[in-house]
């Protein structure tokens, strides 16, 4: 793959209400699980200067380099340490670079501005691209792969738990019937396949809007890695430190509210259970009973953060047994 350009595009989500949610100071030890451009990691940084110490972690190998270059010539760059992982090995990553216990954690998830510019990544429709979709470039397994070796089935299944796409099953054979001809290998490709077969509407979104997130989501097994990332993340926290996630889709909100209550509460048994046996304690508290949106100045200004919503919990003193 072309080396990509150290510049970044991508402009941070809801930075103020990040600040707020962790509240960053001298001296203490943050990780951003999710760094993308460097927005986030970089007022981080700043706010625990002089002597603070912040984690970044990326999938990505270029996000990594962007912030590299973002940073080189800032005093601050000395307090900051990178690591190439998925968060959903977080706790290790983590204890490997020395952070056993720190005082935030940011996931601020989904795609970021740089990925979706880079034409030969393959996650934009509106330019011709591989099929491709990879966070790390080196893992196994592209959008390619999964159009051309899944069965009808498994692909409408796909479309449908991942892109929430109505038209799934009939997406789904039109890719099978298509690539009887010759695999599909191209973005431009598969959107125009989907787009012939279900028209747009206009001012509505792309017919094959659902179906690339759908791809992305199961190429970057996204959403178990959030599943397993968020415990491990609530473990590392020292008593009084906070977990804030940035989500951009009900699927993946949907995991961070119902791990996030459960986490909150003394007993998770089953509803009508006369006695609790699963012997949970909280080991955190809500900090947001409903998720943070962007103000409407943000949203004009960066249109991305129209769909984020912001949860935060934080570590209580008490220790569960769990």
């Amino acid at each position: 793959m072309v080396a990509m350009p150290l510049r970044t595009q991508h402009i941070p989500v809801m930075p103020a209400e990040v600040l707020d949610a962790l509240r960053p100071h001298p001296g203490r030890r943050y990780i951003d699980g999710t760094a993308g451009g460097g927005g986030h990691t970089t007022l981080l940084l700043e706010h625990s200067a002089p002597n603070g110490q912040v984690l970044a972690i990326d999938a990505d190998p270029y996000a990594l380099q962007r912030i590299t270059e973002r940073l080189k010539d800032s005093p601050a760059a000395g307090h900051l340490m990178l690591a190439q992982g998925n968060f959903a090995t977080l706790k290790q990553i983590a204890e490997d670079a020395g952070f056993q216990q720190v005082d935030g954690i940011l996931f601020d998830l989904g795609l970021s501005s740089d990925q979706l510019a880079d034409r030969e990544r393959g996650f934009s429709f509106t330019g011709d691209a591989p099929l491709d979709m990879r966070f790390d470039p080196a893992s196994p397994m592209t959008a390619s792969d999964l159009i051309n070796t899944l069965s009808e089935d498994e692909l409408a299944e796909l479309i449908w738990r991942y892109g929430e796409e109505r038209r799934s099953r009939q997406i789904a054979r039109r890719i099978v019937q298509a690539r009887m001809r010759q695999p599909i290998t191209r973005t431009a490709e598969l959107a125009q396949l989907i787009a012939a077969g279900i028209p747009g509407h206009p001012g509505g979104i792309h017919p094959a809007t659902r179906t690339f997130q759908a791809l992305r989501i199961a190429v970057n097994d996204e959403l178990q890695n959030l599943a397993d990332a968020l415990p491990q993340a609530v473990e590392l926290l020292a008593p009084g430190g906070r977990l804030a996630v940035i989500s951009f889709h009900s699927l993946e909100d949907r995991i961070v509210k119902r791990f996030f209550q459960a986490e909150a509460r003394d007993c998770i048994c089953p509803p009508h259970t006369p006695i609790c046996t699963c012997g949970h304690q909280a080991r955190v508290q809500l900090i947001t009973s409903h998720p943070l949106v962007a103000s409407q100045e943000e949203q004009q200004h960066n249109p991305r953060s129209r769909s984020a919503k912001l949860r935060v919990i934080e570590r209580t003193t008490r220790q569960g047994t769990n």
